[in-house]
């Protein structure tokens, strides 16, 4: 996939016809925008052509020469930032290939090709197996036993977990109408496998929520984070909130960002803060239970639960977690 080369190039047609005297409006009138509030203002998104060109420039003297290592990294601004551009159609896929295979070293031009890979792929997916965006790909588990837990659902939902780097993906999502994607898995698994709540629940949020809501990917990769997809190997990964918060955002950029009642909490605690010492929340002026919540669950307890439930469904030990 990543040497794939795109297919011959074709003319448009010189002339369209079209009927005359076309009655027609600018959207602008339309009065679409929100004003009471304006929850759009901070949405990082210039939509059309040249907001899409203007996005792949940027990523081309930006991120794309260390794309594979920078990607991963949420306090970077190391990912393509296009795809909502790629969702509304607004930029073709193999132009944004193109480019960076002219730009990038070939390692990291074959990276980016790939990613955008799991876009056709999750279009194949849906195009065979419409049923992908309501019920589970692998059908046996359509008997996971998920949890009602409203309370858990809004926590998540508002970045209110206890979790900084779970917490920071949320509200960046909130904020902007996006969320890096290492911490969408995250956050993703976070709902499912710790809170084992429905899939779909975090699936109609991101509808909701995200600007590059694409339905395909949108449910493949809620799918695959619950076990239940075409590719979710191995199903039974839980992502560990703590560790991935110290190896992707090890200086805490990120999470200070969007958390920043934790800013002055020290690299050592910041991704668990209810492990720093009395003294340390307090020269950091953070009042756990106040300024920021308490867990609302111990990750070795919802891990272990999450596997005897994933256990139900597919019959065999899920408890060689590598995450």
């Amino acid at each position: 996939l990543a040497s794939a080369e795109p297919p011959p190039h074709t003319t448009g047609p010189r002339r369209i016809e079209t009927p005359a005297e076309v009655a027609s409006e600018a959207t602008d009138d339309w009065g679409l925008h929100p004003t009471r509030p304006d929850w759009s203002k901070g949405f990082d998104w210039t939509p059309g052509e040249a907001g899409a060109a203007a996005t792949l420039s940027d990523f081309l003297a930006r991120g794309a020469k260390t794309y594979s290592g920078g990607r991963d990294r949420p306090g970077l601004s190391s990912t393509s930032r296009l795809s909502p551009h790629l969702h509304w159609g607004e930029i073709s896929p193999w132009r944004a290939a193109h480019r960076v295979r002219e730009t990038a070293p070939t390692a990291e031009a074959a990276k980016f090709v790939s990613e955008l890979g799991w876009r056709d792929f999750s279009a194949h997916l849906l195009h065979h197996f419409p049923t992908i965006v309501d019920r589970a790909f692998r059908p046996e588990y359509e008997a996971m036993p998920w949890r009602n837990d409203p309370e858990g659902l809004e926590a998540w939902k508002r970045g209110r977990t206890g979790y900084p780097l779970v917490d920071a993906g949320m509200r960046q999502l909130w904020t902007t109408g996006w969320m890096h994607n290492r911490v969408r898995m995250v956050a993703a698994s976070f709902l499912v496998k710790h809170l084992l709540i429905d899939w779909r629940e975090g699936e109609a949020w991101f509808w909701d929520t995200l600007v590059d809501a694409d339905l395909a990917s949108n449910a493949q990769n809620w799918q695959w984070v619950a076990g239940s997809g075409a590719d979710a190997a191995p199903y039974f990964r839980i992502f560990n909130p703590i560790g991935q918060g110290e190896k992707f955002d090890p200086d805490g950029a990120y999470v200070r960002r969007w958390v920043p009642e934790l800013r002055r909490l020290p690299d050592r605690w910041l991704h668990s803060p209810w492990t720093a010492p009395a003294e340390v929340l307090r020269d950091a002026g953070v009042r756990l239970g106040t300024d920021y919540p308490h867990p609302i669950l111990d990750h070795a307890q919802a891990r272990a639960r999450a596997l005897d439930a994933l256990k139900t469904v597919s019959g065999r030990d899920a408890s060689a977690d590598p995450d």
